[in-house]
């Protein structure tokens, strides 16, 4: 039971006398929280990486450009909880006739495999970011089954015989200016249109009129296109896609010719692979609140922890149903994350994305267990899975 609290703006009222087991290692609690703008109620998983039975995996509908509900990610998987992910491409007004991708914002690593990477700051969808961050920010789990906080830059190219061009980006919803960004398989069938709208400084800015589009199967360039173009991409063949500098680079390129594409996400700080990661972005770091935390928007969240020396993890959504709709504020998930035991804490998209969904004892899928502000689930693009095996 949390009672008493040294929290800022931020204190529990009211918990639920004991856990929930979900699963070995999995454990469920609720509790109400008087915040600086009205009581909210939160539901928590706590998730112990140390118990053998316990995997801890990226939810995804198959492809980056893609959505699904939660509940839906996480029974098709086999998860026995699990909480929505990453902010997301979820809207294009700016942009008429440009098709929304609903591809997530930063990074993402699914049972060791590098799905994607970040796309600019000025590009991102969801709330101003905290001073000292960007969108290569991850919560992820390693191999040696330790959650941690780190960045993810993409390294890449695309060689030719005479010369190396940069990729400076990986099925993303928005490439940087100048720049040239691989598309694989797993993109999925979705327009690439969007990759070439808005500037490093302003998504809404109008979409680039000088692009250039190549494919590149089995290591020579198949065909090219002056734009980007739609549909399924099919394993062993990727396509380049340039803006700018990188279109008239793109240009140069025969029919026929040879390229070589390599990309990989670099830690900034692990050692280990990670066997998965999300984008999002940091709110406490070695058991402090970052500094410049937004204190006066409150909203519904989701959150992640890392408690324990990284061997305990903390999933965090708040309640959307009308009496709890206020919600905290970023700087109130900070603290309260810290209360619960966190040392770094995560935020991830809120609103009407937030979710938490878990398996009732015999049900043959999850459940959402929160009320989502919208009155129904949302599709994501990700979300953190929670897995239990034997």
């Amino acid at each position: 039971m949390l009672v008493g609290a040294a929290l800022v703006g931020a204190a529990p009222a009211s918990a639920a006398p004991d856990a929930v087991t979900i699963a070995p290692g999995v454990e469920y609690r609720d509790f109400d929280i008087d915040a600086a703008n009205g009581v909210a109620h939160a539901h928590v998983l706590s998730v112990d990486l140390r118990d053998p039975h316990v995997q801890v995996g990226l939810l995804y509908p198959g492809a980056v450009a893609a959505r699904a509900t939660v509940s839906r990610l996480a029974t098709t998987a086999g998860a026995v909880a699990g909480v929505n992910g990453d902010f997301f491409n979820i809207t294009e007004t700016q942009h008429p006739g440009v098709e929304a991708t609903g591809a997530s914002v930063g990074p993402a690593i699914a049972a060791g495999h590098r799905l994607k990477a970040a796309v600019p700051d000025g590009q991102r969808f969801g709330p101003a970011l905290p001073p000292g961050t960007n969108t290569e920010h991850v919560f992820g789990v390693g191999t040696d089954r330790t959650a941690r906080l780190d960045r993810l830059a993409l390294s890449g190219s695309a060689s030719t015989k005479e010369k190396a061009l940069p990729l400076r980006g990986l099925n993303q919803y928005a490439l940087p200016e100048d720049s040239i960004g691989a598309f694989t398989s797993d993109w999925g069938g979705v327009s690439r249109q969007r990759a070439v709208c808005g500037t490093d400084t302003d998504r809404a800015a109008p979409c680039s009129t000088d692009t250039y589009e190549v494919t590149v199967t089995d290591g020579r360039v198949v065909s090219a296109a002056d734009s980007p173009g739609r549909g399924a991409i099919a394993s062993g063949t990727t396509v380049l896609v340039g803006r700018e500098a990188g279109a008239q680079q793109l240009r140069k390129l025969s029919v026929g010719e040879r390229v070589t594409v390599r990309h990989r996400l670099v830690a900034a700080k692990a050692r280990v692979p990670y066997a998965f990661a999300i984008g999002g972005y940091p709110v406490l770091t070695g058991g402090r609140p970052l500094p410049g935390l937004d204190a006066r928007v409150s909203a519904v969240r989701t959150a992640a922890g890392i408690a324990n020396g990284g061997r305990r993890m903390l999933l965090l959504a708040l309640d959307g149903a009308p009496e709890f709709r206020t919600g905290l504020t970023i700087a109130e998930v900070a603290d309260i994350m810290r209360y619960l035991g966190a040392t770094d804490a995560f935020s991830l998209d809120g609103g009407g994305s937030t979710t938490l969904v878990a398996r009732e004892p015999g049900a043959a899928g999850v459940s959402v267990w929160n009320h989502p502000s919208g009155g129904a689930e949302r599709p994501v693009p990700n979300g953190i899975g929670v897995f239990s095996r034997p």
